[in-house]
C-alpha cells in the first residue's frame, strides 16, 4: 500500500484514452493536429491568450521556462527547499548557461514579499555580483502549502518593482486548485506570473507536463530551446492528446481533487498534534518516532522518512480509498 509519491501513480483513463486516438499516422514533432490545439484550449481555461507547450518532464518545465526569463548573468530568488534547489541536480543552471539560485528562508517552503525584498536588497549595484532576474515559487509548495490568490499578487506585485519576472513551479498546481477553489487565472497571471509549470504527471499523466508562457512573445524563444535541450519529441502528439483529454470535463481538477479528499482523511486521523504543515494539497508531514513509523511499515503501508521524527505521506488520484482507510486507523492507533 503505496503513500511513497504520486509520480508512481497510474495513468489515469482519460489519458491512457487519448494515447490510443494518438495512436496513429501523424505529422512528427509539435507539428500535429493536437499540438495545434494546445494553445486555445488553455487559453480558454487561463482566460487570456498563452503559449502552451508539451514537456516531457516538471523538470525540463521548470527549467526551460526560467532560462526564457532569466540571463545567464542573473539570479532566479527561490526558497532553500525550492525543487530547483533541491532535486534537479543542477539542471536551472545548465539550461540557462550559468544563471545563479539565491535562497531564501519562509516557513512551509512559502517565499514571502519581505523575504524576496531583503534577497534583493543584499545585492550591491556593481558588477561584482549576480543581479537578481526573476522569482520562482512553488505552488503547492514542497511542504504541501497552496499559495492563495492574494499571496502571490503581492510577491508578483514586489517582483515587477523590482524587475523580476516570475515563474511558478506547478507540479502539483491541481491539487493547489483543488484545495482554495480559486479561479486558475487569478493564482497565475493576474497575480503577476509570467511562466507556470503546469504538472500533469503526478495527476494522472503518463509522461506529459505542459508549459504556459503568459507572454506570446516568449514562445518562439522556448520552442527554440526545447529543441536545443533535446526535448522536443519526434511523436510529440502523444503529449499533446494527453493535455488535452485531461483539460476536458475538467479531468485533472477532479483527479486532483480525489488525491486531496484521501489527504484530508489520513489528516483528520494524525490530528494536529501530529501535523507538522497543514494539509492543503496531497502530502502530508507527520510526527512519527522510527519505532512507530517501522509498525507502520509492518503492516503493509510504504512512505518516506523525510526528517528525523518525520514521515511523508503522499495521496494520489488513484488512491485506493480502503488502503487510506486502513492507514488512517492504524495512525489512530498509535
Amino acid at each position: 500500500m503505496r503513500f511513497f509519491s504520486d509520480n508512481a501513480a497510474a495513468a489515469c483513463p482519460a489519458a491512457m484514452r487519448a494515447l490510443e486516438e494518438a495512436n496513429r499516422l501523424a505529422t512528427a514533432y509539435d507539428g500535429d493536429e493536437w499540438s495545434a490545439r494546445l494553445d486555445e484550449a488553455f487559453s480558454s481555461l487561463f482566460e487570456t491568450e498563452v503559449t502552451a507547450l508539451w514537456v516531457s518532464t516538471g523538470t525540463a518545465a521548470n527549467c526551460l521556462a526560467l532560462a526564457a526569463i532569466c540571463p545567464p548573468t542573473g539570479a532566479v530568488v527561490c526558497h532553500r527547499d525550492a525543487h530547483i534547489e533541491n532535486d534537479e541536480a543542477g539542471a536551472p543552471g545548465f539550461f540557462t548557461h550559468g544563471a545563479k539560485l539565491m535562497l531564501v528562508d519562509g516557513a512551509g517552503a512559502k517565499v514571502t514579499p519581505s523575504a524576496l525584498g531583503a534577497a534583493c536588497d543584499r545585492i550591491r549595484p556593481d558588477v561584482h555580483q549576480v543581479p537578481p532576474a526573476a522569482l520562482s515559487i512553488t505552488n503547492a509548495t514542497e511542504y504541501g502549502l497552496s499559495y492563495r490568490a492574494a499571496e502571490v499578487a503581492a510577491l508578483g506585485a514586489e517582483g515587477k518593482r523590482r524587475g523580476l519576472r516570475v515563474h511558478m513551479d506547478g507540479a502539483r498546481f491541481g491539487n493547489a486548485i483543488a484545495f482554495t477553489g480559486e479561479r486558475v487565472a487569478d493564482v497565475t497571471w493576474r497575480a503577476g506570473v509570467d511562466a507556470l509549470s503546469f504538472g500533469f504527471v503526478k495527476n494522472g499523466a503518463m509522461n506529459a507536463e505542459a508549459l504556459i508562457l503568459f507572454d506570446p512573445a516568449l514562445g518562439d524563444t522556448v520552442r527554440r530551446q526545447r529543441k536545443r535541450a533535446g526535448h522536443l519529441l519526434s511523436k510529440g502528439r502523444y503529449l499533446a492528446a494527453q493535455l488535452l483529454a485531461m483539460l476536458e470535463n475538467d479531468v485533472w481538477l477532479d483527479n486532483a481533487r480525489a488525491a486531496n479528499a484521501a489527504a484530508a482523511a489520513l489528516a483528520e486521523a494524525a490530528g494536529h498534534e501530529r501535523l507538522v504543515y497543514p494539509v492543503e494539497a496531497n502530502e502530508l508531514f507527520v510526527r512519527m518516532t522510527a519505532d512507530e513509523a517501522a509498525s507502520i511499515r509492518e503492516q503493509g503501508f510504504d512512505f518516506y522518512d523525510w526528517a528525523p521524527g518525520e514521515v511523508r505521506l503522499v495521496t494520489s488520484w488513484d488512491q485506493d480509498m480502503a488502503a487510506v482507510d486502513r492507514l488512517a486507523a492504524a495512525i489512530r492507533s498509535l
